[in-house]
């Protein structure tokens, strides 16, 4: 589990140098995958005593021989004592001879059966799915609209729709499970102290898959609220300074970091550090992994020092610890907020130092050619820069039929960029176009195939083909709303370059249209005065003018005129040219106005 976290710190990470672009200057952007949440397990279902069992649950009548408590109590034991999966199966079918097949306890014997096929990732998912489908069809009848093992049969079909990659069927089963433990809570029977299954415990396995396939759909946004969920439950059910109740503040932290959304995730990753060094002591594993993802937040905000005061602190516990991996993972994180720092001779000195501690072939050392040849970019090293991404994807070839398909793609979608920025935008394309034909083969990597097509988009849009461009700009704008909600600033961005080919394509009236959702995005999410929302400004004040629609264009082209004003020095050249176009629409208004004075 902590290796997966370490994983996802790496693409948080490294993709906080990655753009969407609407200008030469390119904005951030940020496109990993987030780690699914720590499960958790169901309760374990009550061995029957005498005075004790679940007959009160049997509705049909069984013959003499099932009756027989001795028989039912034998097979019980043994199928309660079974741990190994063929013992466990074995012991299942004597049970099952010895009852009938509408009792409950064949049924919750058939939901613990799947759920323990489930914990351990069996590969057979129709074995897996037979069981969990047997359950809820002999547990699920009518008047149980409020039955607490119906709800978790629910919850299993939906754990195993899941990892058969069938989302949306998933999603079915478990928001009938949520509206069944909904109901629970409002009748307040989850507050019985001698209920079989404490529903707390099952409500946060459901909202907890919730939020698993919502993510695998590209529905982050959605699954945020699942998650949030998640940790008030754990907050009910764990004592306030549980480490367990530390990792989930850092999961959902973390979740909130996939986003984009640092202030939200900064306070519960400080909350995730208090419980952890107050649970387990400063130089814990689960303090430096905390660090880590402090780091990675504290550089999304563009705070670097502190983003490397977490670093170093992370570095030295993980060393200490013996933890050899995840020090290299950190020294790795540690070279990209060199480079947002603009200490580009710090990174390459410390990837050099990492280089010969990973796997000639392994993924590790592709990363650090990765990011040294960032550092190279912006020292315009080119040649060296080249040799870089060429070790870089000697690699990725030799793994792209690997087990790790999302990762690979996602190296891919690093590397381009770098080409692009020598202006090998053939072989960036062809990067591309391989990192997107790698995600549509993944249906949880939504989110990551919509950003790749809009990269696409952009880059046709840069290269004058401007038609090939909307399609591809069109599509991404549809599934990354889908994805993060059609009011996230990634969304904007790829409005702003819809709006752009339009104009191109001579259709201003389409380019306002966009330009108009582009502005009011980026002005709720970055503000008014951030650069990307002050290029929208001007777009819109753009396409107005080509529309000679000459006193709105003047309206916004002051707008853009004013938020300059307001960055000072360091934007006198973009103020000066924003006041030479305000001069000339000013001319033009006043032109239209004569005309008008002389018609009859």
């Amino acid at each position: 589990m902590r290796r997966a976290a370490s994983s996802s710190l790496n693409r948080l990470l490294s993709n906080l140098t990655k753009a969407i672009p609407i200008s030469q200057n390119a904005p951030r952007t940020l496109h990993p995958q987030p780690p699914p949440p720590p499960l958790i397990t169901l309760p374990q279902f009550p061995k029957p005593s005498s005075s004790r069992t679940l007959t009160t649950l049997t509705t049909t009548a069984v013959t003499d021989s099932q009756r027989n408590p001795q028989v039912i109590s034998q097979s019980h034991d043994a199928f309660e004592s079974a741990t190994q999966t063929e013992d466990i199966l074995s012991a299942f079918k004597q049970m099952e001879s010895t009852l009938s097949e509408d009792d409950d306890r064949l049924g919750l014997a058939c939901l613990k059966v799947g759920q323990y096929l489930d914990s351990i990732a069996s590969p057979d998912h129709d074995r897996t799915l037979s069981f969990a489908s047997r359950a809820l069809s002999i547990l699920d009848r009518p008047g149980r609209d409020e039955d607490i093992t119906v709800a978790m049969a629910l919850h299993l079909m939906g754990s195993v729709a899941y990892n058969a990659k069938r989302f949306h069927d998933g999603l079915g089963y478990l928001n009938r499970a949520n509206r069944i433990l909904t109901k629970l809570e409002q009748s307040g029977d989850d507050d019985d102290d001698d209920a079989e299954f404490d529903p707390r415990a099952v409500a946060h396995a459901v909202q907890l898959q919730l939020a698993n396939t919502k993510t695998a759909m590209g529905r982050r946004e959605e699954a945020l609220v699942n998650l949030r969920r998640c940790l008030e439950l754990k907050e009910l059910i764990l004592d306030p300074g549980s480490g367990e109740l530390g990792d989930a503040y850092r999961d959902l932290a973390e979740a909130y970091a996939a986003v984009l959304n640092f202030k939200v995730a900064l306070p519960l990753c400080l909350k995730a550090l208090e419980t952890h060094e107050t649970d387990l002591g400063p130089d814990s594993v689960e303090v430096a992994h905390d660090r880590r993802l402090l780091g990675v937040i504290y550089l999304g905000l563009e705070e670097h020092q502190k983003a490397l005061e977490q670093n170093v602190l992370s570095q030295r516990a993980l060393k200490e610890l013996g933890m050899t991996s995840d020090l290299v993972d950190a020294e790795i994180d540690a070279a990209n907020i060199h480079i947002a720092l603009g200490k580009h001779e710090e990174a390459i000195d410390t990837l050099r130092g990492v280089v010969d501690r990973t796997d000639v072939d392994g993924m590790t050392r592709a990363t650090v050619y990765i990011v040294m040849a960032k550092a190279l970019a912006h020292q315009e090293k080119t040649s060296e820069l080249k040799r870089c991404l060429d070790n870089a994807c000697r690699i990725l070839d030799k793994e792209e039929e690997s087990a790790r398909p999302g990762k690979i793609a996602e190296a891919y979608t690093e590397v381009a960029p770098l080409y692009e920025s020598m202006n090998k935008f053939k072989t960036a394309m062809s990067l591309w176009k391989r990192a997107a034909a790698i995600y549509e083969k993944c249906p949880e990597e939504q989110h990551a195939e919509g950003n790749v097509v809009a990269r696409i988009g952009w880059l046709l849009l840069l290269t004058g083909k401007v038609e090939e461009a909307v399609t591809y700009l069109e599509s991404a704008a549809e599934r990354l709303a889908e994805c993060f909600g059609p009011k996230h600033f990634v969304v904007g961005y790829i409005y702003n370059n819809l709006g752009a080919a339009y104009l191109e394509l001579d259709r201003p009236q389409s380019a306002v249209q966009m330009f108009e959702l582009a502005k009011d995005i980026l002005d709720v999410s970055l503000g008014p005065n951030h650069v990307d929302s002050i290029q929208a400004c001007q777009s819109l004040a753009n396409a107005y003018n080509a529309m000679e629609s000459y006193d709105l264009s003047l309206e916004f082209q002051q707008q853009v005129v004013d938020a300059w004003k307001g960055h000072g020095e360091s934007a006198e050249d973009e103020l000066r040219e924003a006041q030479r176009l305000l001069k000339e629409i000013k001319r033009k208004v006043q032109g239209s106005s004569s005309l008008l004075d002389v018609v009859p």
